[in-house]
């Protein structure tokens, strides 16, 4: 016979939360499992897209934030594609260029056992071919997974603790393609901050990109505006991936952030051509990034937000409400016109070949472009201002 106890019963020992496990193609995205993890909850299903205006409205109105719902993915007509294709053509050697004079910055400072850790999704594709990098020239096999970061909510904190449990926070490396005003790069070290300051690990936020025209990170493969040719397009060029959802409606606190698997649009699907096109030219650069590289690393890197400045005098010059309708450099400017109601187009030079894609975006949309021959960046996208003084977006 069993005698029952007589003190207090000890309460049992929660069991820790199971942390939901990576995704990877092909059941999610184009790219191949080797290549990508994604850290992302699969929101296919879901009825996220919204018409451009309606969902503008609600944003700078404050009704919703940007990250709530997906806008409708622009799908080029053949014109644009056939642009595209030149342009990819045209610049493959430039980015293989930035591709490997960021890796060996990375490599040479942070070690060989870095762990990639790209910014969904604009930093996918580029986290990729660094790690080909990578592999050809060092032999290495770099872990790499693609995270969420949403401008005014941080990081995917879910994932940090996914990256945390498997590998030294410090060997992390965050990855994105390009920087304008540096909205995430200060987003990206607030929320590491945040993470620290509550007892989480130390993961660094040395920001990794190709192109830094805002000198808003210290690690990056030029500081030219130029132009990236997966900003051209949306998912097609990013594994058919959507931009990150972060909607409470749908993600739970133990749940990544999420994003949709455009998988009906595979037939339009230049992901992998992108890759190894540029891909292809690393043999033909690697020689001068070799070269380059020590002169690179003694090089003044500090970080001056200096974008930022030159954006802050287009608001008051355009009497515009917040910064965050100003987007500048290439990437962004072509996001405004690819995602938002563009309001214009800044463009230092009428004709730069790098702006051949905006110029017909622009007129496929009505949107002016207007030349400002001191502009600080290449190229500006102005939003239009829907909806009284919100900036948010």
């Amino acid at each position: 016979m069993t005698t029952a106890p007589t003190g207090p019963v000890p309460l049992p020992v929660p069991l820790p939360v199971q942390l939901p496990a990576p995704l990877t193609g092909p059941a999610f995205g184009s790219y191949r499992p080797d290549e990508v993890a994604w850290l992302l909850t699969d929101l296919s299903a879901a009825d996220l897209e919204a018409d451009a205006a309606l969902r503008e409205s609600a944003i700078q109105a404050g009704r919703a934030h940007y990250a709530e719902s997906l806008p409708v993915e622009y799908q080029p007509d053949p014109a644009y594609q056939a642009l595209f294709d030149r342009i990819l053509a045209d610049t493959a050697a430039r980015l293989a260029h930035a591709v490997g004079a960021v890796t060996e910055l990375v490599l040479a400072e942070r070690g060989p056992d870095v762990v990639l850790a790209s910014l969904a999704r604009a930093g996918t594709p580029i986290g990729i071919l660094m790690r080909r990098w990578a592999q050809r020239f060092h032999g290495l096999d770099l872990p790499h997974y693609a995270v969420s970061i949403v401008r005014a909510r941080g990081i995917d904190e879910v994932a940090l603790r996914y990256l945390a449990t498997r590998h030294d926070a410090a060997s992390v490396v965050f990855v994105d393609g390009w920087t304008g005003k540096g909205a995430i790069a200060r987003e990206l070290s607030e929320a590491l901050a945040g993470v620290r300051a509550a007892g989480g690990p130390a993961f660094s936020d040395d920001l990794a990109v190709l192109a830094d025209p805002g000198h808003c990170v210290r690690t990056f493969g030029t500081r030219d505006d130029f132009l990236i040719a997966s900003a051209c397009l949306n998912s097609t060029v990013s594994g058919l991936v959507s931009r990150t959802v972060l909607n409470r409606d749908l993600i739970g606190p133990d749940d990544f952030h999420g994003a949709r698997f455009y998988a009906e649009f595979a037939d339009r699907d230049v992901s992998g051509v992108f890759l190894d096109a540029v891909a292809d030219r690393f043999d033909g650069v690697v020689d001068q990034v070799r070269a380059e590289q020590p002169a690179l690393a003694a090089a003044d890197r500090a970080v001056t937000f200096a974008g930022w400045a030159a954006v802050e005098r287009i608001r008051q010059q355009y009497g515009i409400a917040s910064v965050n309708f100003v987007k500048p450099g290439v990437g962004e400017a072509t996001r405004v016109l690819l995602r938002r109601v563009p309001w214009k187009i800044l463009v230092r030079e009428a004709d730069h070949p790098d702006h051949q894609h905006l110029r017909l975006l622009a007129a496929d949309r009505g949107v002016p472009v207007e030349v400002v021959p001191d502009l600080a960046y290449s190229c500006v996208g102005l939003v239009r201002q829907v909806h009284g003084e919100s900036g948010e977006g």
